[in-house]
């Protein structure tokens, strides 16, 4: 029989442990149920766990439910808005709290656009625009889900002729978690020439959902250009500096210190709602910094990467006090604010802004990092 020393068996014992905290360390999704539609399909909710992390995702929408984040005192605190039960979010059609938006997400004027020369008619539910994929866009689907390593993959088919957009499309979305930051990776493929633009409506509040609003955060948006719009929200087609204007965030800016300025673009939207150029392409698979946002009340920094050729900025202008949220809080003006990486607005009908066109035989696949620290 082998003897050991007990300094040895100190050193195994402690080895064992450091094993079995890194295995804890790795995160945990657990899965269930969130609620029933009006038609009996169960709406499953997933449960991410990181060492710094928790967030949940549930199958309708696709969307992201809750989010914790620790401040610069280690407090957790959940930083997007959204609902405790699943029936605000089967009645909420203004908000989009949490959703997978799409097929197209953003705006599409007059809710038409031409195609291979044919013209596609969309559903308008935005005056005389088509937003955020129509009146039963990716938000209001249920989702099939399974758990991955570290988060959820959820997918969806839209038929062909879906809200009126060409082909048929899988669209696929991946929510996993790190140690720090939130990942979320979107693929898509068509079995006919298609228009497509997919981004997460999550709105963050980094004092946390509830409390106050977001115009003292400092926000960095590292921008030359953004696409100025019309009195309708759609983008006139140019791409102006913004050097001299309220939307120059190059270096870091509370929202609210110009947010009330007489600006033509900032009384269209009531507040910020812009496409901001951000300085890449957005063509490849590298990640570049699309914003920054740093709450001096919890010390809680977001910091989001993207692939993408775009970020709308939107600063929870149409938040009117009339939603209850999580835990009966009301959601006031400016109650959260909107990075939603994407590719610009109206693109199908704007051949200078970058392609949103998906045939065929390619597959499309984008990435967005949500980054969190703190500063003291």
């Amino acid at each position: 029989m082998h003897r050991i020393s007990r300094k040895a068996f100190a050193y195994i014992c402690l080895l064992c442990i450091i094993g079995f905290q890194g295995l804890c360390m790795q995160g945990e999704v657990t899965k269930s149920v969130f609620g029933a539609m009006p038609y009996g399909t169960e709406i499953y909710i997933f449960t991410l766990k990181e060492s710094t992390l928790k967030a949940r995702v549930m199958t309708y929408g696709a969307r992201l439910v809750s989010l914790e984040v620790p401040d610069r005192n280690g407090k957790m605190a959940d930083v997007v808005l959204g609902y405790d039960s699943l029936t605000p979010y089967t009645t909420d059609s203004k908000t989009y709290f949490g959703a997978i938006v799409g097929r197209y997400a953003n705006r599409i004027g007059h809710g038409t656009f031409v195609l291979d020369g044919k013209r596609y008619d969309l559903p308008k539910n935005d005056g005389d625009n088509t937003l955020h994929g129509g009146t039963v866009g990716f938000d209001k689907r249920v989702w099939t889900a399974h758990e991955i390593p570290h988060g959820v993959e959820l997918t969806l088919i839209s038929n062909n002729g879906d809200q009126g957009f060409p082909g048929t499309l899988t669209a696929r979305v991946r929510y996993t978690l790190s140690a720090h930051a939130l990942k979320i990776e979107y693929f898509a493929t068509t079995d006919a020439n298609t228009v497509l633009n997919l981004t997460n409506h999550s709105y963050f509040n980094l004092a946390g959902e509830g409390q106050g609003n977001i115009l003292n955060d400092v926000l960095t948006i590292p921008a030359e250009r953004y696409t100025p719009v019309n009195a309708g929200l759609i983008p006139t087609g140019q791409l102006t500096s913004v050097a001299g204007t309220p939307f120059d965030f190059r270096t870091p800016m509370p929202v609210g210190k110009r947010i009330d300025e007489d600006n033509e673009q900032l009384h269209f939207a009531k507040g910020y709602d812009e496409n901001f150029v951000l300085n890449h392409r957005g063509d490849g698979q590298a990640l570049h910094d699309a914003a920054r946002v740093l709450s001096p009340q919890t010390g809680r920094v977001l910091v989001v990467k993207t692939t993408q050729p775009g970020v709308q900025f939107y600063s929870g202008n149409f938040l009117d006090g009339t939603i209850h949220g999580k835990h009966g809080h009301v959601y006031a003006k400016h109650a959260a604010l909107c990075l939603e990486t994407q590719h610009f607005p109206d693109s199908p009908n704007q051949p200078q802004f970058p392609s949103t066109e998906l045939k065929p035989g390619q597959a499309f696949h984008s990435i967005t990092e949500y980054i969190f620290s703190t500063e003291r």
